[in-house]
């Protein structure tokens, strides 16, 4: 497998587990670089690699009366001063191929939403900006066909790429994880990571928003961490219940040390024995 480095992390089948953690959006600038600091103080205090993420524009709500970001030109300003401020790597997800090279001036990772994974102008954009390019697979796509949506990021001329579970649907409003999609995946040569806190999200669960099952993120991601990954996506807010988005399946920042504190104990198992 070909490692993927972004910034002082590197994201490996047999490298020490990643997180790529924040809020689901940019709610403001003052929120943004309060929440990426205290996750990166809490990945230094437990020596776990660290990429902040946040979306500037969240164009997949359910309702759209929904919040929905700063915008693309704000968050390059936001994600600018973060980066200058705490040193921290950077991925943010684009949903229009003409935001591509714009925000790729002011981030790490592009990441391509499941629900746009098969959309191959978006992902030729995003893969020739040179950036790494994190692809999440599809609520509606088996494992073994994310292949396809990586060889349009290569064949690009762009080997930085990343792949992410996100859980599968399973009737109406609910996902579920078949945890054999990780090795699966990892199979086809790229670092695979495990988006524990969408995994739990049901979609248009509560009507005019999507809900969540917080309370399930920590045993899928336990789950994800034994089987063998290379990163944990995990989305956070410092008060959930007033979040813009996501808020039911986002964990709270205040449970954040300890969980990730697991995590890594399990990472460190299971690379050692591998």
């Amino acid at each position: 497998m070909a490692d993927v480095v972004i910034g002082n992390c590197t994201l490996g089948s047999d490298k020490p587990l990643v997180l790529i953690g924040g809020p689901c959006q940019i709610e403001s600038a003052e929120h943004a670089m309060f929440m990426a600091a205290e996750l990166k103080k809490i990945c230094t205090q437990i020596n776990m690699p660290f990429i902040f993420k946040a979306s500037f524009d969240k164009a997949n709500r359910t309702s759209h009366n929904a919040p929905r970001g700063v915008g693309l030109k704000e968050a390059v300003k936001i994600f600018g001063d973060i980066k200058s401020a705490l040193d921290l790597p950077i991925l943010t997800d684009v949903h229009e191929t003409w935001q591509c090279q714009q925000i790729a001036e002011a981030v790490d990772i592009l990441q391509i939403p499941a629900m746009l994974s098969r959309q191959t102008d978006l992902i030729i954009a995003a893969a020739k900006t040179g950036r790494a390019v994190n692809i999440k697979k599809a609520q509606f796509m088996a494992p073994w066909d994310i292949k396809q949506a990586a060889l349009k990021v290569s064949d690009s001329g762009n080997d930085r790429i990343l792949l992410t579970e996100r859980g599968s649907c399973f009737g109406y409003n609910t996902l579920v994880v078949d945890m054999r999609s990780l090795p699966q995946m990892a199979a086809m040569g790229h670092p695979v990571v495990f988006d524990a806190t969408h995994s739990v999200q049901q979609p248009g669960g509560q009507g005019a928003s999507s809900g969540g099952q917080r309370e399930f993120v920590f045993p899928l991601a336990r789950a994800a961490v034994a089987v063998g990954v290379a990163g944990v996506f995990m989305e956070t807010h410092d008060n959930p219940e007033k979040a813009l988005s996501d808020g039911p399946n986002m964990l709270p920042l205040s449970q954040m040390q300890d969980v990730l504190t697991e995590l890594q104990k399990i990472d460190a198992l299971v690379k050692n024995k591998q």
